[in-house]
């Protein structure tokens, strides 16, 4: 069974045509780097998979749960959005503890106290922030928050992570940190992991395999070493070697 389906997604904003997308699926433990130019749709595709917003028509099928995505309320998709996780490009940090930040969801799912507080100095631990515990979370600098953002969801233990250009705002150091976390996250947690990136090198560096999305739609999806090397699709080649794309 593929953690993830999608069948005849349609995403519109007016007349305009987001993301047309027949079918695509995602095996599990596999990490996928999504590329593409600005306004391809790549953050809108992430929101439609996370449940945050509503495509116009469509239907995915998460780990055996078929639901038909234009139709699902909240209340019924609830249970399939806690299955997964997101992180932002711009994390938003709560005026409290970083500890506190961290089990957040762990809190609002009704994990017991004692629970609570192992599984956020774990999700502290992997991120090398174990010691930041106790300090305000607005007073963190933009690399310790996108870190904090990522324990924040490997706290919940998810099936489905989902990156939406987690080092786009970061310095050189800062993106090796995450990139490290990154990896040492796929050593040792068997999950699915979907990550939008404008750093083709850094797509390279760490998915098993890539999509490149163009115009609202999967034009080439392959193995990662593939992808760059022998890409079949012309909008793809021009994007790689680094010309004009829209």
């Amino acid at each position: 069974m593929k953690p993830l389906e999608i069948h005849n997604l349609t995403v519109a904003s007016g007349e305009r045509i987001l993301l047309s997308i027949p079918a695509a699926s995602f095996d599990e433990g596999v990490m996928y780097g999504i590329v593409g130019p600005s306004g391809a749709g790549k953050s809108t595709f992430l929101r439609v998979l996370n449940l945050l917003e509503k495509p116009r028509s469509g239907s995915l099928s998460i780990w055996g749960h078929k639901v038909n995505a234009a139709e699902l309320s909240h209340s019924k998709g609830v249970h399939l959005q806690r299955q997964m996780a997101f992180v932002a490009q711009k994390p938003a940090m709560f005026q409290t503890t970083v500890f506190d930040n961290v089990a957040l969801g762990l809190s609002y799912r009704g994990v017991p106290r004692s629970r609570r507080a192992q599984l956020v100095r774990k999700a502290l631990d992997l991120v090398g922030l174990e010691a930041a515990a106790g300090r305000k979370a607005t007073s963190l600098s933009g690399g310790e928050a996108q870190r904090i953002a990522l324990a924040r969801a490997l706290v919940l233990e998810p099936k489905l992570l989902l990156l939406d250009e987690p080092t786009s705002n970061l310095d050189p150091a800062n993106v090796a940190i995450i990139e490290q976390i990154i990896t040492r996250i796929r050593k040792e947690r068997a999950m699915t992991v979907l990550m939008v990136t404008h750093h083709l090198q850094q797509a390279r560096r760490l998915s098993d395999q890539c999509l490149f999305l163009h115009q609202g739609q999967i034009i080439e999806q392959n193995d990662t070493e593939a992808f760059f090397e022998s890409p079949r699709h012309e909008a793809l080649q021009d994007f790689i070697s680094g010309k004009m794309v829209y």
